[in-house]
């Protein structure tokens, strides 16, 4: 793995690298920055870099016995089936306390191909209270050789004793430069226009330009923009962002719409007038607390966008003012 893999992120990957050569690593890491920045990709290849380091072998984060990564597990039996046809599924609100207590029963035994073992926590927003604190204990005294991944979308939910124990490795939003080649490297197809687009929209998220990509959501993301300036007093602009999304839109297609949909809220904030930046702050947290609950809920596609239709209208430019530009 070199600091290359990283676009945009190499600072980051190299701070680990240097972290990984030197005799005193901290044995706990906060992968701090917004969502869709790469950091749960970054935290699986550090771990791989960890447990393989100076082998020069191929280290697989999913299946190597001594990277353990707590995620939030499909919702049931149902749902775990369809993880392991490789189909879109639903997963659980929270990471349980439960995979807390038996990654700490796998602390009590010797790392199995080396010296070194590597926990991730993908994002350690989710853990449950009881999971923090359990976690906080195995952070105080950690076993000799293991080292804690923590993965933070917003690290002012986290405890401050979990924040105080962690070496905190920042990401910052990519530049146009970076999200371009990012997109050209996973989409070499698409046209130099809808890249543009994307760019635009992204708020520096490389997760956000590649999904506006793959779904083509250049006339969602006109009708927000819309939305925003305009409001949409009579319905009709929700009523065309519904079109927009299809009539049985996938999953990976609403959420995708959900992360546009705050990167665009976002981006507004900064001109934002004053009287209206609390307005913009209010539906942008919203929409994080929807976004945060659509991964793990079945929610009606239809009534998913008019629900942020609404929130985008409610962050609109208040009509006198729109008149007046």
């Amino acid at each position: 793995m070199t600091s290359s893999t990283f676009i945009g992120q190499q600072a980051a990957w190299q701070e680990w690298v240097s972290a990984l050569a030197s005799e005193r690593m901290h044995h706990a890491w906060l992968l701090a920055g917004a969502k869709g920045l790469g950091k749960g990709d970054f935290a699986r290849a550090a771990a791989a870099e960890l447990v393989g380091a100076g082998e020069g072998a191929v280290v697989s984060p999913s299946t190597h016995p001594d990277i353990h990564i707590l995620e939030h597990l499909p919702a049931n039996d149902d749902e775990a089936k369809k993880k392991a046809e490789g189909k879109p599924y639903q997963s659980k609100r929270n990471i349980s306390v439960d995979q807390v207590r038996s990654m700490i029963r796998r602390l009590s035994t010797k790392p199995t191909m080396g010296n070194l073992r590597a926990i991730v926590v993908d994002p350690a927003d989710d853990l449950e209270k009881s999971a923090v604190n359990a976690l906080l204990k195995a952070l105080e005294e950690p076993p000799a050789g293991t080292f804690f991944l923590l993965v933070a979308h917003q690290p002012g939910r986290l405890l401050p004793t979990v924040r105080s124990r962690c070496r905190v490795l920042r990401f910052a939003p990519l530049s146009a430069e970076n999200l371009d080649v990012v997109l050209r490297r996973e989409f070499p197809e698409a046209e130099a226009t809808l890249r543009e687009q994307a760019i635009a929209a992204a708020g520096g998220s490389p997760g956000v330009a590649l999904a506006f990509v793959e779904h083509g959501l250049s006339k969602v993301h006109r009708l927000m923009q819309q939305i925003m300036s305009d409001g949409d007093s009579d319905f009709l602009l929700r009523g065309a962002l519904a079109d927009a999304m299809g009539t049985r839109p996938s999953r990976d297609r609403q959420l995708a719409t959900l992360e546009l949909a705050r990167a665009t809220l976002a981006s507004e904030l900064p001109t934002a007038a004053s009287r209206r930046q609390p307005a913009v702050i209010e539906a942008h947290a919203a929409l994080t607390r929807l976004s945060a609950q659509a991964p793990t809920y079945n929610f009606d596609s239809g009534l998913l966008i008019l629900e942020i239709g609404g929130l985008l209208a409610s962050a609109a430019m208040p009509r006198e003012a729109a008149h007046q530009t």
